[in-house]
């Protein structure tokens, strides 16, 4: 997952005004409570994305956040990070009345993981699913986003899955008693991942399906779903039972909604009619350089918020 080169180019401190663009007027923290102007959806940024306008510093970027709008935050890398960053983020967020969504626990783009019957390959997994477990509590969460590894070409694809099942299943087992749930993204295999094992989201909701457990759930990235599959509101429609997470992105480029094909405003009014009052990850890059990109993305958020 090439998620790091989405926020690499140009994220820094930034003025408060470019190009003739103005910053918006702060909202204003009420003791940690929500705004009035906050955003009624609860979108979720990433670090790196507001850090031209915001500063370099984690605590920055989540209180540039928050003045602007935004309700809850989330880190992909998180546990690469050290402990030391994992309690600034949470105390900043939990200080500003905040909620923290995903980070990965565990994450495999090369190795045969859930499809497969490697011994110790399978082992690491649940190690670091384990370690998961402390990092959710230090961060105040519950979702712990786990990749499902590549597929077995040499594997019939039924025994892929029976393989992935089993896993997932002793998943759950570590998660259940204490509320946590794992979410898994399908990948999509024509842009950005091919040889992903977990691709489509039907697969994904028949494993979580078979798995059975309020800890096993699907994260349905709208990005990957619509290159892969598209038909979007009707297979989120069918899969939504099992979805308990959204990640957002736009379609060509993975850039902020309204720079491509996918209809956010309408996609974002059924999802919220629907029920949904979950995170709406921000996992994508900006379109434009620079703090003008930065505030193009505000902007288009603002755009898209239903209320």
């Amino acid at each position: 997952m090439k998620r790091r080169s989405f926020f690499k180019n140009g994220l820094i401190a930034g003025a408060a005004t470019i190009a003739g663009l103005s910053f918006p007027k702060p909202i204003m923290a009420l003791g940690g409570s929500q705004k009035a102007n906050s955003f009624n959806m609860k979108f979720s940024p990433e670090f790196g994305i507001f850090s031209e306008v915001a500063g370099k510093g984690l605590d920055d970027q989540i209180k540039w956040g928050h003045d602007h709008g935004f309700t809850a935050w989330e880190n992909t890398y998180l546990k690469n990070r050290p402990v030391e960053e994992h309690e600034l983020i949470s105390n900043t967020i939990q200080k500003l009345g905040m909620e923290f969504g995903q980070f990965v626990g565990t994450m495999n783009f090369k190795e045969v993981t859930f499809a497969g019957r490697d011994a110790a390959i399978r082992d690491n997994v649940l190690n670091e699913v384990r370690a998961s477990v402390e990092i959710a509590k230090r961060m105040n969460t519950k979702y712990i986003h786990n990749v499902l590894g590549v597929a077995d070409p040499k594997l019939p694809w039924d025994f892929q899955s029976a393989n992935a099942i089993e896993l997932l299943k002793r998943i759950a087992e570590i998660y259940e008693p204490h509320g946590l749930i794992m979410v898994m993204e399908t990948m999509n295999h024509k842009i950005n991942h091919p040889g992903m094992f977990l691709h489509t989201v039907p697969q994904a909701y028949a494993l979580a399906k078979a798995v059975g457990s309020p800890s096993v759930k699907l994260l349905f990235d709208v990005y990957h779903v619509q290159i892969q599959e598209g038909n979007l509101i009707p297979t989120l429609d069918y899969a939504w039972d099992e979805i308990a997470y959204f990640q957002i992105g736009d379609t060509p480029g993975r850039f902020e909604p309204s720079t491509g094909e996918i209809n956010y405003v309408n996609l974002l009014k059924h999802i919220y009619e629907k029920g949904y009052r979950g995170f709406l990850g921000l996992e994508h890059g900006k379109s434009q350089p620079g703090k003008q990109g930065e505030l193009a993305v505000l902007e288009a958020y603002k755009k898209i918020d239903f209320r």
